[in-house]
């Protein structure tokens, strides 16, 4: 069999629980259900380190954190991995193109892709005075370049919205000219131009549904005239989150309760925007006779809490944060799928190289820490690995946690504070059963696997028989600051 092409379709900051096929009480994703409908929906995933940075590197490697060395959000540390996501395929006579977010360093560094077609959003450390011109996002960033030729006065914060903020409107100028428009402008124009003699790998990366909050207004009035539920609370919320979430950036606190179903509105309603972006596309797909010969991929880096136990935003070990959506489509049927089916296998961002490596029938490079998910989805195989290790390092916030199966460990590293949920039992996580005593053995069992991993790690955290409260968080392993 000749080589599929491959697309693989990102979505940043977009919650796991965010598509009408898993019965999500409100947004719709219509083409992203039927991508679904051709494929398998894999029910539990996750971004082990859930923010932008450390989770596409997972993604490219195929590398866990302990690996590729990113342990936190942080800007400006150059990406110099041996082998890449798109490297691979290139090396194996892929045409490699993306379009959209990389979030890398430098900026133009293209990770192995024959070219991008950059827009990687309002980059605060992009957009500094003090940094030398050329790495300003003006010079980086092709969608601005054509947004300049398009509408010569306008910018990126034109909608008065912050990159993180919980703020909310439409956009402000036409749908044509928004950034996920032009995502899949520019992916639908490559098909036209690509070479027709080579496989291709295209990469189509949104920055939305992240912040700014601002849909085309046709995708805010979807929700915003609609009544839904608010975010989730439980007792075991520290006492000090419920205060005024007063800054527009801010990552926990109480949003004005207006504000937050504006929100909500915009945030569902960006979703919606790039699942009907994503069946342009499929339509272009099918335009140029591609589609049956084509294995889709579609995931987020990570989530959102949308207010959900007043803390917003990522990084954190909870569900809205840390549980992705992940769709492994095949139109054609190449991959002999069980098509339609929802797969409950634990799979975390690693896993997404080596599995579109297996799709592409190249052998898998030695030393990846992710697993093709093609023998999971066809119940081959029902465990990719014993537990999963995820963290972020987050102020005070900073955590550990350790998923075995539905059982859900998590320690705040600088308190020392422990949670533990049953989400077969309790998938919302309101009910911690850290000082349950009917589980204090599964509680003991996997504080032992953190206490293990951590140890091996050697970054301080563990002693290899306790786990060391307050030991200075750290964005990057030792080895990543001797670059």
């Amino acid at each position: 069999m000749d080589k599929p092409n491959i697309v693989l379709i990102m979505a940043d900051q977009m919650r796991g629980d965010c598509l009408s096929h898993l019965q999500h009480p409100v947004v719709e994703t219509p083409w992203l259900d039927h991508l679904a409908r051709d494929g398998v929906s894999f029910t539990r995933a996750y971004s082990a380190v859930p923010s932008c940075i450390p989770a596409r590197a997972a993604l490219m490697t195929g590398l866990s954190q302990d690996r590729h060395g990113r342990l936190g959000y942080q800007d400006r540390v150059t990406w110099n991995y041996s082998q890449t996501l798109p490297g691979v395929l290139r090396a194996h006579g892929y045409q490699t193109h993306c379009v959209g977010k990389m979030h890398v360093w430098p900026a133009r560094n293209r990770l192995g892709y024959d070219e991008v077609e950059l827009h990687d959003g309002y980059l605060h450390t992009e957009r500094n005075p003090g940094i030398p011109i050329s790495e300003h996002s003006e010079r980086n960033d092709d969608y601005l370049t054509w947004l300049h030729r398009e509408l010569p006065d306008a910018d990126l914060n034109d909608s008065g919205l912050e990159c993180n903020s919980w703020m909310a409107r439409p956009f402000p100028y036409d749908e044509a000219y928004h950034p996920t428009n032009w995502v899949t402008r520019q992916a639908a124009a490559f098909l036209k131009r690509r070479d027709p003699t080579a496989p291709f790998f295209l990469t189509l990366s949104y920055v939305r549904p992240h912040a700014p909050l601002d849909p085309p207004r046709y995708y805010f009035d979807l929700y915003d005239r609609q009544e839904f539920d608010g975010p989730l609370h439980a007792d075991w919320e520290q006492p000090d989150q419920p205060r005024l979430a007063q800054y527009v950036n801010t990552s926990k606190g109480k949003v004005p309760p207006l504000a937050l179903h504006r929100a909500l509105a915009a945030y569902y309603g960006s979703i919606s925007h790039i699942d009907n972006q994503i069946g342009r596309f499929y339509m272009s797909l099918q335009d140029a006779g591609e589609l049956n010969h084509t294995v889709i991929l579609f995931v987020s880096d990570h989530g959102d809490m949308l207010g959900d136990f007043n803390l917003l935003r990522k990084s954190l070990p909870y569900e809205g944060s840390a549980h992705v959506p992940l769709i492994l489509s095949d139109p054609g049927n190449l991959l002999n799928l069980p098509q339609g089916s929802q797969n409950q296998t634990v799979a975390e961002l690693r896993d997404v190289m080596p599995t579109l490596l297996n799709a592409a029938g190249i052998l898998v490079p030695a030393g990846l820490d992710g697993v093709s998910l093609l023998p999971a989805s066809r119940g081959e195989i029902n465990s990719l690995r014993p537990y999963l290790h995820g963290e972020h390092t987050l102020g005070v916030l900073s955590n550990q946690w350790i998923l075995e199966g539905s059982l859900k460990y998590i320690w705040f590293s600088q308190a020392g504070r422990e949670q533990l949920f049953d989400l077969a039992r309790d998938p919302r996580e309101l009910a911690d059963l850290a000082e349950d005593a009917g589980y204090a053995g599964e509680l003991t069992r996997l504080r032992g696997y953190l206490i293990d991993t951590l140890a091996r790690r050697g970054d301080g955290y563990s002693d290899g028989h306790r786990l060391l409260a307050g030991t200075a968080p750290h964005n990057l392993l030792p080895s990543m600051t001797r670059q």
